[in-house]
C-alpha cells in the first residue's frame, strides 16, 4: 500500500462521499449533524492512513467546516501537517447552504518541509485516531484515555477467586483506595517538609499535600517555590490530590501576582534534583509581555542547541514525559507550555538566566542562586511580609 511506504507524507486531497464517523468529536459543531453517529468508520481509517491536507465529503447534505487537526502525537512522533475536513451540502438546496468551497493549495512536494508541518493556531487533537488504528488494524488498541480504565479493571481481577463474606463486608466497591502516605525520600530531602534539613524560616505557607516556600537566593523578594510535602522528584511521578493542590496554587498565585500588577512563569527542570521544585517567578507588567518571555526562551534555547518545543496548553505532562525522564518545562501566564527532553547535558540555571536577561528582567547578575544569597534575618522578614500580603488569597484558610 502507498501509505506503508516509509517516505509517504500524505495527500493533498481526499474526495469522499460519506463522512468520516466522529469526525466532529472535538472541534466546532454544525449542529444539524450528529458526527459521532453519522458516517462511516472506514472513511475515518482512511483519514488516519492517507493524511490529506484537505478532506471533503457530502453525503449529509450539510455544511460543515470542522477546526483542523494535527496528524501526529505531539512529542512522540514527527511533526506532520494539518488536515481539514469540509463537508459540502448539495447543490442548489432551498436552504442555501454552502455547496462550494474556493480555496488555493500549493502542493506538498513542493513546499518546504518547516512550512508544511507548521500547525494552524486553532488546531486540535485528532478526533478518530483511535477509530482509526482499529479499523485499520483490526484490534483494539490501547489509547491513553483508556490506560485508567484498565487499571481499573486490574484492581478488580486482583481480588478474583475470592469468596464473598457472608457478612457483606466485600459490599463496598472493589475500587475504594485507602489514603496513601506520602512516599518518604531514600536518605536526608532538603525540601520534604517533615526533614530537619528543610528551612523552615522560608516556608510561607502549608496545605493538606503541598506548601510554599520562599526561593533561596530568588530572582526577587517574591520568588516562590511549590513543593510537595512527601517526596516526589516531578510532576509526573505526582498523585492525583496533589496535582489537584498544585494547580490549586497555581491558580491563586496567578491571582495574587496579578492583583500587584505582576504576571508569573512557572518552570520545572527534572535533572539533577530530587525532590521536584516547582519555581514560580513574579515579572511585573511593565517589564514585557507574555510573548517577550517566550520568544526569551526560544531564542536562548537555540542559542544553546536546547530543542524547546510548544506542547498543547492543555496537554498533560504526564502524557509526554515517563516518570524518571529527565526533562524542563515552562509554563507561561497564558496557559502556554515550553517542553525539553533532556537527553545528555542541561544547564542547571537554564530557567534562571532567560528570567534574569536583559529581555526580561534585565538582572543578569543574579543567574545563579548562589550569587544572591541574603541573611537569615533577611529571608525571615521577606517571609513574614509575603505571609501577609498573601493572607486575603490563601484558600487553605477556608479549610
Amino acid at each position: 500500500m502507498l501509505c506503508s511506504v516509509p517516505q509517504f507524507k500524505g495527500v493533498d486531497l481526499l474526495l469522499t462521499s460519506p463522512w468520516p464517523k466522529s469526525v466532529g468529536s472535538f472541534g466546532n459543531s454544525s449542529g444539524e449533524v450528529d458526527t459521532k453517529k453519522c458516517g462511516s468508520a472506514l472513511i475515518s481509517s482512511l483519514a488516519v492512513s492517507l493524511k490529506p491536507r484537505y478532506h471533503f465529503a457530502a453525503l449529509e447534505k450539510s455544511y460543515y467546516e470542522r477546526l483542523p487537526y494535527r496528524n501526529h502525537v505531539v512529542l512522540q512522533e514527527s511533526a506532520q501537517h494539518a488536515t481539514r475536513f469540509i463537508a459540502l451540502a448539495n447543490v442548489g438546496n432551498p436552504e442555501k447552504k454552502k455547496y462550494l468551497y474556493a480555496f488555493s493549495i500549493v502542493p506538498m512536494k513542493l513546499m518546504a518541509a518547516a512550512e508544511l508541518v507548521k500547525q494552524p493556531p486553532d488546531v486540535t487533537e485528532n478526533p478518530y485516531r483511535e477509530p482509526g488504528k482499529q479499523a485499520a488494524a483490526g484490534k483494539r488498541i490501547p489509547a491513553p484515555q483508556e490506560e485508567s480504565a484498565c487499571q481499573f479493571f486490574f484492581d478488580l481481577n486482583e481480588k478474583q477467586g475470592r469468596k464473598r463474606s457472608s457478612t457483606g463486608r466485600d459490599n463496598k466497591p472493589p475500587h475504594a483506595k485507602q489514603p496513601r502516605k506520602p512516599p518518604q525520600p531514600p536518605g536526608p530531602c532538603w525540601f520534604c517538609l517533615a526533614s530537619p534539613e528543610v528551612e523552615k524560616h522560608l516556608v510561607v505557607n502549608i496545605g493538606t499535600h503541598c506548601y510554599l516556600a520562599l526561593a533561596k537566593g530568588g530572582l526577587s523578594d517574591d520568588h516562590v517555590l511549590i513543593l510537595p510535602i512527601g517526596h516526589y522528584q516531578s510532576v509526573v511521578e505526582l498523585s492525583a490530590e496533589v496535582v489537584e493542590e498544585v494547580e490549586k496554587y497555581k491558580a491563586t498565585l496567578k491571582r495574587f501576582f496579578k492583583s500587584r500588577g505582576k504576571r508569573c512563569v512557572l518552570f520545572e527542570r527534572n535533572y539533577r534534583s530530587h525532590h521536584l521544585q516547582l519555581q514560580v517567578i513574579p515579572v511585573p507588567l511593565s517589564c514585557c509581555v507574555t510573548d517577550d518571555i517566550k520568544d526569551a526562551f526560544i531564542t536562548q534555547a537555540q542559542e544553546q542547541q536546547i530543542e524547546l518545543l510548544e506542547i498543547p496548553e492543555h496537554s498533560d505532562i504526564k502524557q509526554i514525559a515517563q516518570p524518571g525522564a529527565a526533562y524542563f518545562y515552562v509554563e507561561l501566564d497564558t496557559g502556554e507550555k515550553l517542553f525539553h527532553r533532556i537527553k545528555k547535558n542541561f544547564p542547571l540555571q537554564f530557567g534562571r538566566e532567560v528570567l534574569a536577561s536583559e529581555a526580561i528582567l534585565n538582572i543578569p547578575e543574579k543567574a545563579d542562586w548562589r550569587q544572591c544569597q541574603t541573611s537569615k534575618d533577611e529571608e525571615e522578614a521577606l517571609a513574614r511580609r509575603f505571609r501577609k500580603d498573601f493572607e486575603p488569597f490563601d484558600f487553605t484558610l477556608d479549610d
